[in-house]
């Protein structure tokens, strides 16, 4: 009969663990109950994928599976094939399901994540119009860089609204082409966030072509958007810090980079007037001037050393000149006269060195040292 009913094949029943056991064959055998009754149940060990968690003592669960006799002790029990945690429990199990889904179909993945930009013109949010969240994104976004613009898209953060409200949202700031996007509101319980954990809003997210920082909750707070988004901020105000630049930060940087351009400025003309100095140098001893007064120095001192040298040459010249003065001074016959000998020639001026020479009544010129005697040959002798 059990087994013939249909109902008794697939149902749901919510209870209290009680009496829960762990056997060595990794089968999970407790008792479920309320303030009405028991019902024994037994998890099979080929049946633990149905339970994401530890199943203890005292947890409020909802138990899908079937009812069956055990025929050894002629008692019926539920032969469980799913086990959730009810209530904020149950939407546990609906957030872990859906986020191993989502992580499956790579959204989660580091290289579809957008990078922040650091200097921005406009930011886009999207959370309720009212509340402490909007307020204090305002307030640090505008401190930090008051000319950044802020538009923001009044959306419905809770309750079944919230989720297509939160959609439409991102995609009117897209179309407004924002430079970033905070999309988030406050804290609360995990069922007043749960319009963060569904699937059309995570999918509009990722599809988004603005980056996207999420900023729900409180710091503990975690929900689906903080993994699909380009990036997770634990609070709304740390998600306008991420956002919006300190302008302080910008004008330090900005004096930073012009003390920089001016000493690589100041760098550049000192290297370049040394340069200019050396070619200013290289330029006096190159130039056609610079050569020309080299060469007519060079030439001035060739001409000295040419000088010198001829001076040296004319010198020894001279002096050799008046060795051979002297020598020929020796040998000349003017200078024999001088000394009481005589000179004596012919008609033709020829030298008479010998008696043979001259024949009587023969004219005859005799040089001596104060003049010249003309002389007529009368006879000759010749020497014994």
């Amino acid at each position: 009969m059990f087994t013939q009913d249909y109902l008794l094949q697939s149902l749901f029943v919510k209870g209290e663990v009680s009496n829960c056991k762990y056997h060595s064959s990794g089968h999970i055998y407790f008792t479920l109950k309320d303030l009405k009754g028991t019902i024994n149940c037994v998890m099979f060990a080929g049946n633990r994928a149905g339970l994401s968690f530890r199943l203890e003592q005292g947890q409020q669960v909802v138990v899908g599976g079937t009812v069956d006799v055990y025929e050894r002790d002629g008692k019926y029990q539920l032969y469980a094939k799913q086990i959730v945690l009810d209530g904020a429990g149950l939407l546990y199990e609906r957030f872990e399901r859906l986020k191993r889904e989502l992580e499956e179909l790579g959204m989660f993945a580091p290289e579809y994540k957008q990078p922040i930009p650091k200097y921005i013109e406009t930011l886009g949010v999207v959370t309720a119009q009212t509340g402490a969240a909007v307020r204090d994104i305002i307030q640090i976004a505008s401190r930090r860089n008051p000319y950044v613009q802020i538009i923001l898209y009044p959306a419905i953060v809770q309750g079944e609204a919230a989720a297509p409200s939160i959609v439409r949202g991102i995609k009117a700031l897209e179309s407004r082409r924002v430079d970033v996007m905070i999309v988030g509101r406050g804290g609360g319980s995990i069922e007043d966030l749960w319009a963060f954990n569904e699937r059309e809003v995570a999918q509009a997210v990722f599809d988004c072509s603005v980056p996207v920082i999420s900023a729900v909750g409180h710091e503990t707070d975690t929900t689906i958007i903080d993994y699909v988004a380009d990036l997770r901020a634990p609070t709304p105000s740390a998600a306008a810090e991420l956002a919006v630049t300190d302008i302080r930060e910008i004008f330090g940087e900005m004096e930073g980079y012009r003390e920089k351009i001016a000493g690589l400025m100041q760098q550049k003309l000192t290297g370049q007037r040394e340069r200019a100095a050396r070619l200013g140098t290289m330029l006096k001893y190159l130039s056609p001037a610079g050569r020309i007064r080299e060469r007519k120095t060079r030439c001035l001192s060739l001409e000295e050393r040419l000088q010198e040298r001829m001076q040296g040459i004319l010198g020894r010249k001279r002096h050799e000149l008046e060795l051979y003065i002297e020598r020929i001074k020796g040998l000349s016959p003017l200078d024999k006269l001088s000394s009481g000998f005589s000179y004596v020639e012919d008609a033709e001026g020829k030298n008479i060195r010998s008696i043979s020479q001259v024949e009587q009544g023969q004219p005859l010129t005799i040089h001596v040292r104060d003049g010249v005697i003309k002389a007529l040959v009368t006879g000759k002798e010749g020497s014994i």
